[in-house]
């Protein structure tokens, strides 16, 4: 090996370091870039999961309002089936009322009369609470309903944003994928280059000499 063949390879070298100190610090940089893309891809995972599990939750409160006002609708039905029945009871004392042929309430009137016309009060009286218990009923039935409706719009905002958490999650994960396979290329292509100079010397001495 001839002195002038050190002289240009170690000058070489010499070129070579900054170019190669500046490419180990990209390479670094890059890599530091897919950190961080796969860190807000995971912080973007963790909200979406959060969406979802605030929208799960918030769809067991809405089937739980359903089955109650569900269950109340039911009650007011059956309330309100209770009334039909008076109404002919009511009905029936009224025919029988008249068929003594003494119809008013004055001073006047038998025992017997005055005994049916009370009953009739105390059944109307019935009836009128029988629907005042099912307005009740229907009330907080449709209140409920009003809260499920409310409630039904947040879940549907929770559920938009985990699919829109999940969607930028899958978006920096692929980034992430790609610039990772770039930075692996610049890896290989660097040591590549950085075993060419070591190389390059013994490829200068003349052939078949030692």
């Amino acid at each position: 090996m001839t002195a002038t063949g050190n002289a240009s390879s170690t000058e070489s070298v010499g070129r070579a370091g900054p170019i190669a100190a500046r490419r180990a610090r990209w390479i670094g940089e890059q890599y530091a870039d897919i950190t961080k893309l796969r860190e807000i891809a995971a912080r973007q995972d963790r909200s979406g999961g959060r969406a979802t599990q605030r929208a799960t939750r918030l769809n067991t409160k809405i089937e739980k309002l359903r089955h109650q006002s569900t269950v109340l609708r039911e009650k007011s039905q059956h309330v309100l089936a209770e009334i039909p029945p008076v109404e002919q009871r009511i009905k029936q004392y009224e025919r029988d009322v008249e068929a003594t042929g003494r119809g008013s309430d004055g001073p006047s009137a038998g025992s017997d009369v005055t005994a049916l016309s009370y009953r009739i009060r105390k059944l109307q009286q019935k009836v009128a609470d029988y629907s005042q218990k099912s307005k009740a009923l229907e009330l907080r039935a449709a209140t409920k309903t009003q809260r499920m409706a409310e409630l039904k719009v947040k879940a549907d905002r929770y559920v938009e944003s985990a699919r829109f958490a999940e969607a930028e999650a899958t978006a920096y994960r692929q980034r992430a994928d790609r610039l990772q396979l770039v930075a692996e290329q610049d890896v290989a292509t660097h040591l590549a280059q950085s075993a060419a100079p070591a190389k390059s010397p013994i490829g200068d001495e003349p052939p078949g000499t030692l």
